[in-house]
């Protein structure tokens, strides 16, 4: 994701200083995908900026089929901007400093350090669920400030961290990687007898903010408590640190400190680590490529820890719209309506999106539990019930705006590594993190968010 410093509040001084950003974007790969309905000209338009999915299929649907359908019934012009996810930050800091950009920003964690600059999206959620019901409290976490009543998101959907492991080696082991204790016991084993080691990320990037926290949560440490109160420095906190330093040395190897969010899965496709925690985007490619490999990779729920079994969501869909957006009403339905036609998103996921609205996709428990796709067809099923082990950051509270900024600023992340190399000792580790973390809160605080 982005540098630790570009996102630390919604202040010029904390944002990019200039919109250089935006002038660049063509090369980064925005506007390669302008879908426009079969008519002259459109009375309206719509803007989207979103990620690259990481099922392609995806991204076909939304941009050739959903969005021109939905642009030809709402006489609106829509374009749609993809780009990699790392990018995502830094672009949505350059549109917060230029108060100008698209009219829909989706992120893959809530960014809840721009409430002052968004809308408050709560008739959506209010719309959607006249339809559907209510929606999931992880939803509802990851996009409302119970301190000022806002929400300053919407999110359509979540994704699932199952484990992924390749059930061969595990198996050669005798070890079934389905608690902490477990992976670091067969981990050890399998790099002992083959070299081979488990990557878990130890650098400033997504899959390593999830990960870390997934371990935490199961220890029983957690950066905040229910009140949204720091609570970072704790016994639960130490052990997790003392055990990722245990893994690090007895079953990893220094590449996981300088890993990118696809390094994993390139790792994984090519059988040079044992494990890994990841959403099905790694099996999916086994699949759509046709990898010998395919069979082998399998999938396990949320590691148990000493306290818990609990995951992190893997991405959390969050679409905002500014409050300078030129066509907020427009923005506004287009959720609403893409809720109407979920079934066809879960579908071109892959069953990579699962629905913040359950009722939007009703036949989705059956599904994973038989993929025609699956090697073997069941192996999908272990995210049917994924609601019962995946939460949000910032659990047991909200993603408050204080989480947010640690999240994007990579102190959870930075301190796990920092005490898994023997760089600092887990105690000063811990302690760095937490003085971090007063700063912080300290900030937000003042601000009148937390």
């Amino acid at each position: 994701m982005s540098s630790a410093k570009k996102e630390r509040g919604v202040s010029r001084r904390d944002m990019l200083k200039t919109t250089a950003a935006l002038g660049a974007a063509g090369a980064a790969g925005i506007g390669a995908n302008i879908l426009i309905p079969g008519r002259a000209k459109a009375a309206k338009k719509l803007t989207i900026l979103q990620w690259n999915h990481f099922v392609p299929a995806y991204d076909e649907w939304f941009n050739k089929t959903w969005i021109k359908e939905w642009g030809q019934k709402n006489d609106t012009e829509v374009m749609v901007d993809n780009i990699n996810n790392v990018q995502l930050p830094d672009r949505m800091a350059a549109e917060a400093s230029a108060k100008k950009g698209h009219d829909l920003f989706m992120r893959l964690d809530p960014p809840a350090v721009y409430e002052e600059l968004v809308i408050d999206h709560k008739e959506i959620y209010e719309e959607v669920a006249k339809k559907w019901g209510k929606p999931i409290d992880l939803a509802v976490k990851s996009t409302y400030n119970p301190k000022t009543k806002k929400y300053f998101g919407f999110s359509d959907c979540f994704v699932p961290d199952p484990v992924n492991y390749n059930k061969p080696m595990w198996d050669a082991v005798g070890v079934n990687p389905d608690s902490w204790d477990k992976i670091l016991d067969g981990g050890r084993k399998i790099k002992k007898n083959t070299g081979i080691p488990v990557g878990i990320g130890l650098s400033n990037e997504l899959d390593t903010a999830m990960a870390m926290r997934a371990l935490m949560y199961s220890f029983g440490s957690h950066e905040q408590d229910a009140n949204g109160n720091l609570a970072l420095k704790s016994k639960a906190t130490l052990d997790a640190l003392k055990y990722v330093k245990a893994l690090y040395q007895g079953a990893m190897t220094p590449e996981v400190l300088s890993w990118d969010p696809s390094s994993n899965n390139r790792a994984m496709l090519a059988g040079t680590i044992s494990l890994a925690l990841n959403a099905i985007s790694i099996t999916r490619t086994a699949e759509t490529q046709k990898l010998p490999i395919s069979k082998d990779i399998q999938l396990n729920k949320a590691p148990k820890g000493p306290k818990r079994q609990i995951g992190l969501e893997h991405v959390m869909s969050v679409y905002t719209i500014w409050e300078f957006a030129e066509n907020k009403e427009g923005a506004k339905k287009f959720l609403v309506d893409l809720m109407d036609n979920y079934q066809a998103a879960f579908d071109a996921s892959a069953f990579y999106n699962f629905p913040c609205f359950p009722k939007t996709v009703p036949n989705m428990l059956e599904a994973v539990k038989n993929d025609k796709a699956g090697l073997p067809p069941t192996k999908y099923q272990v995210l049917g019930d994924s609601l019962s082990w995946a939460t949000n950051v910032g659990y047991p509270g909200y993603c408050t705006a204080a989480i947010s900024d640690a999240y994007n600023t990579w102190v959870i992340n930075v301190m796990f590594a920092k005490a898994a190399t023997g760089n600092m000792s887990p105690e000063a580790a811990l302690d760095e993190a937490n003085e971090q973390c007063k700063r912080i809160w300290a900030k937000w605080k003042e601000k009148g968010m937390i």
